[in-house]
């Protein structure tokens, strides 16, 4: 799988690259901190997999990461994606490393 850092994923943000960013929380959990991207919960991360891009970098994230994991290895085995990363440590690195301001649960 690959992955992709929380300081890798500020830079593209600052320098507006071209790419997908998919939060797979429960909507729930966007209402308590969120770094934006399209909320496509877990559950039904297989149901809308037509709405993950296939034609630029799509960056998928959770809380810690494992979640979001589990979401890129099943649009790898079953629907064939190459272009997934899975933003390692989730919205809780991006809290640590990057934006303290954002609420950690």
């Amino acid at each position: 799988m690959q992955e992709i850092t929380v300081r890798d994923l500020k830079a593209m943000i600052d320098a507006n690259e071209d790419f997908q960013l998919i939060d797979v929380r429960e909507p729930y959990e966007r209402d308590i901190a969120t770094i934006g991207g399209e909320s496509i919960p877990l559950g039904v991360v297989p149901a809308n997999a037509d709405k993950f891009s296939r034609d630029k970098k799509v960056i998928v994230y959770c809380r810690s990461g494992k979640r979001s994991g589990t979401a890129i290895e099943e649009l790898e085995q079953e629907h064939g994606f190459t272009n997934l990363y899975n933003l390692v440590g989730g919205i809780l690195a991006y809290a640590d490393e990057i934006d303290p301001s954002l609420t950690k649960y």
